[in-house]
């Protein structure tokens, strides 16, 4: 059935059919486009065809020539077969074998010709000379498909169960070569020509079955050939239209322009017992005039750990405040919203401001309050409010766009800002949070001690408890911190319990909390209230107390098999002491034979203090793909292009995107490209519609 479009579905193309179809949806793909984007992730040069009589041992080599024999051996004792032919091309003779399947023979026939790949062995098992065991095929006809796998650079793809490479390197080649003529070229030619990009259908064709002339093999394994580059720019093109799209769709909103005579803000920070930073002052005044401005304001605030976010965050809810609307700061935990309403009403004991808790447990909506503090239990259908203007979301990570979306639909056009602790590398925030203006607080406030960590093992625990000791005594307190195991979240509890006992047997001196996911909410609380307060001296925890957690006088992380943990995650519980006065202490404990990528993550710890710095050697150890651990809810996936690699392309991408929206807003004088921004963006905003 001849291909009509790139969105026809792949079961009715030459080589597939509904049971391949199945294994196909396996790799993502469904249609016809889905298989020009599933890319090959390596190459290798067959293109070179040696002489028989040139072969040398371990080398992997193209041959051709004609079958001269065919044999099949049954080797009883050993209770195997060995299916055999023999093949020469005048100056030698070479074997080809294959174990254990006979079905074999009835493929070849003698005389037939055919290239041959593999790797040359000494012939071992049966005659003399050298063989090839399990080699790649490709009988020569006059077909314009006879040169697929040999002969050629030939591409590698992922595959699956019941799906084998050859298999599929089959059905790319005709998928490619029935689509060549719907492949239409949508970039505009100047965009082409100013950055010197190949033609689409060009590089769609050779970044699958690349011409051996010109393309060279490093550059194809490495993805930055010239046919990779351009697929890239357009993904993150098209990518950063949309992006584009979202940006000034709501800059063209009508906001709310805060302006009134600075009082509440004023009181605060007269009342705070410390002076802003210059970094937290600057960020200050970014959120000012962009509150003050006509239109919404959507900002990213990154800070580190204790970079004092929480507190510029509290004086933006105060402005408005103070211009007669309501603010909401909506975290991901209950145990951080609990911390977060603590401390803020703490803050502004003496400032006429009435805050209010938003949890799953809070029977019904209240819209009276100035300031509402909750989990996702906000943007649930039974809460409302009155005047909402200010949108404040903290570890934005954890939560989508759509969510984001949702709370801001509970008023009208409010001012949204957005705050994460987990430093996120400019790579990553431009594609991820391109739609949101940026700052960052990039110091720390005085007085934050730096924290000493250090990795030890197993056989090294009685340091652990020495130093527990030696701090506890001295008036200091200890988190004590095990993994969530992933498979089965009650293991990880029962390792906190058996690690809880196991400290309490051993440290009977001391008062030992615990405190998971699994408590109920009133019980973690009280446990949590204990450790504030110094009734309790070691807090044995999962990682709920990752986020927001603020104990000024617990000074000792003990984290217990480490190895598990992300960077980032490391990074975030390390940021749990040194919070106060008294010398701090991250000690990372692991257990048996460690992955080379978990001891890069150990050495970072051990090495590296600054969250930025930390975000960037994670992003490198993990890649882009899993920076966050899931993806981010609400933003279209990227196919081809890495961030990592194709971060000068991304920069390019988005000067481009931009340049090009400012002479064309609407994309109406390219429709394919407006087309292709939709494609992408479908199910999540349509930005461009058909005009």
């Amino acid at each position: 059935m001849p291909i009509g479009s790139l969105s026809d579905s792949v079961q009715y193309l030459k080589g597939v059919g509904p049971q391949r179809a199945k294994l196909l949806k396996k790799l993502g793909i469904t249609s016809v486009e889905d298989s020009l984007y599933y890319l090959p992730y390596r190459y290798e040069d067959r293109s070179s065809i040696k002489n028989i009589s040139r072969l040398a041992v371990n080398q992997r080599v193209s041959v051709r020539g004609r079958i001269a024999s065919l044999e099949l051996i049954n080797v009883r004792n050993r209770k195997f077969s060995i299916f055999e032919l023999t093949l020469t091309d005048g100056t030698g003779i070479v074997k080809a074998k294959w174990f254990n399947q006979p079905f074999m023979k009835k493929i070849f026939k003698r005389g037939q010709e055919l290239f041959l790949n593999g790797i040359v062995k000494i012939n071992k098992y049966h005659g003399v000379g050298y063989e090839m065991e399990s080699p790649e095929y490709e009988f020569i006809t006059d077909n314009a498909d006879s040169f697929i796998h040999t002969t050629r650079i030939v591409p590698f793809y992922r595959t699956t169960s019941g799906l084998g490479q050859k298999t599929l390197r089959t059905i790319m080649y005709a998928v490619l070569h029935e689509s060549l003529s719907i492949i239409h070229e949508f970039m505009p030619d100047d965009i082409l020509e100013r950055n010197a990009l190949v033609r689409l259908d060009k590089a769609v064709m050779n970044a699958h079955f690349p011409e051996t002339e010109g393309a060279g093999i490093e550059s194809l394994n490495s993805g930055r050939s010239e046919f990779h580059r351009r697929l890239a720019f357009d993904e993150l093109f098209i990518f950063q239209l949309g992006v584009a799209g979202i940006k000034r769709s709501i800059s063209e909103r009508r906001g709310i322009s805060f302006v009134s005579r600075p009082s509440l803000t004023t009181n605060l920070i007269d009342s705070l017992p410390f002076k802003l930073t210059a970094s937290q002052q600057k960020v200050m005044s970014d959120i000012f005039n962009d509150m003050e401005d006509s239109g919404p304001m959507n900002r990213l605030l990154q800070g580190d750990v204790g970079s004092g976010k929480t507190v510029v965050a509290v004086l933006a809810m105060l402005k408005a405040v103070e211009c007669g609307y309501q603010a909401v700061l909506m975290v991901p935990t209950e145990i951080l919203a609990q911390q977060h309403y603590f401390n803020i009403t703490c803050l502004l004991k003496d400032i006429n401001v009435n805050c209010m808790l938003v949890t799953s447990r809070t029977k019904e909506g209240n819209g009276s309050p100035d300031i509402l503090i909750g989990t996702h239990a906000l943007i649930q259908e039974g809460v409302a409010f009155d005047r909402l203007g200010l949108v404040v979301i903290d570890e934005q990570h954890r939560f989508g766009v759509r969510q984001r979306a949702l709370l801001r639909k509970k008023g009208r056009n409010p001012d949204v800002l957005v705050m994460t602790a987990t430093p996120i590398p400019r790579t990553l925030a431009m594609t991820l949070y391109g739609d949101l203006d940026h700052s960052r607080i990039n110091e720390l406030p005085p007085g934050r001690t730096p924290v000493e960590t250090h990795v030890i093992t197993e056989s090294e625990k009685q340091k652990l408890y020495d130093l527990i000791k030696r701090e506890v005594m001295s008036g200091g307190q200890v988190y004590v911190v095990y993994p969530l195991i992933e498979e089965d979240g009650n293991d990880a509890l029962h390792s906190a319990e058996l690690g809880c006992k196991a400290l309490k047997q051993q440290l009977p001196e001391f008062r030992i909390g615990l405190v998971h996911g699994k408590m109920k909410p009133e019980n973690r609380q009280e446990v949590m209230d204990d450790f504030n307060s110094g009734k309790i001296d070691i807090l044995v925890s999962t990682t709920v107390i990752e986020v927001g957690v603020d104990v000024p006088n617990a000074n000792v992380m003990i984290i217990v098999h480490a190895e598990r943990f992300g960077l980032s995650q490391l990074h975030q519980l390390r940021g749990r002491v040194g919070r106060g006065k008294r010398k701090s202490f991250c000690v990372l404990l692991v257990y048996g034979n460690i992955a080379e990528v978990a001891e890069k993550r150990l050495m970072a710890m051990e090495k590296i203090s600054d969250g930025f710095r930390i975000a960037e050697e994670d992003l490198m150890i993990r890649g882009p793909g899993d920076f966050f651990g899931t993806a981010q809810s609400g933003f279209p996936e990227l196919r081809v292009a890495d961030i990592i690699r194709d971060s000068h392309i991304l920069e390019i991408a988005k000067k481009e995107a931009s340049a090009l929206l400012d002479r064309d807003p609407l994309l109406e004088k390219c429709p394919g490209l407006r087309s292709r921004v939709n494609s992408m963006w479908k199910g999540r905003v349509e930005f461009y519609k058909t005009v």
